[in-house]
């Protein structure tokens, strides 16, 4: 690995850590000449379908235009850049074990909402409205209703869970 400041190839690993969920290698490496400390990522290079549009176009898998996605939708929401990269991998792990060589766009967009949705419920909202092409306010409306249901479904679940324990 050349260091990014002298470009001397003898570096050190200092530390290795696992990280998105154990589909990359974080490395913190110190440079044997300058002394300098950088970071390397170590990610598997996946064979990933190409995507079909709405519209009948395919294109390349873009993991890049995912994250722009993901984190337009999130700007300015608390939500950790290790989160992203979980959720990040989790649906790039999902794209590829689904074992098509051809994705719809529309699943892309599912696992997209799901991962927001367990991330951030504005982020989320964001995404959805864009994704689902909202025209009102009503539709807005509509899914925070939903959204609301299905959390309290959840909580009752949780709670009926505790009062059988």
């Amino acid at each position: 690995m050349h260091c990014p400041f002298c470009n001397a190839t003898d570096t050190k690993v200092v530390d290795s850590r696992v990280v998105a969920e154990g589909s990359q290698i974080r490395r913190r490496r110190c440079c044997e000449q300058c002394g300098q400390r950088f970071t390397t990522l170590e990610t598997q290079q996946l064979r990933l379908p190409m995507v079909i549009k709405s519209d009948g176009k395919r294109e390349a898998f873009s993991e890049d235009k995912l994250r722009r996605g993901m984190l337009h939708a999130l700007s300015n929401r608390p939500v950790s850049t290790e989160a992203i990269d979980d959720a990040m991998a989790h649906i790039l792990r999902a794209a590829q074990a689904s074992g098509a060589s051809e994705l719809p766009s529309r699943q892309l967009g599912h696992w997209v909402m799901e991962a927001l949705k367990n991330l951030d419920l504005v982020a989320y909202l964001r995404f959805a409205s864009v994704y689902l092409r909202f025209d009102d306010l009503e539709e807005f409306r509509r899914q925070i209703e939903q959204l609301e249901e299905e959390m309290q479904r959840q909580a009752n679940a949780q709670l009926s869970l505790l009062d059988h324990d």
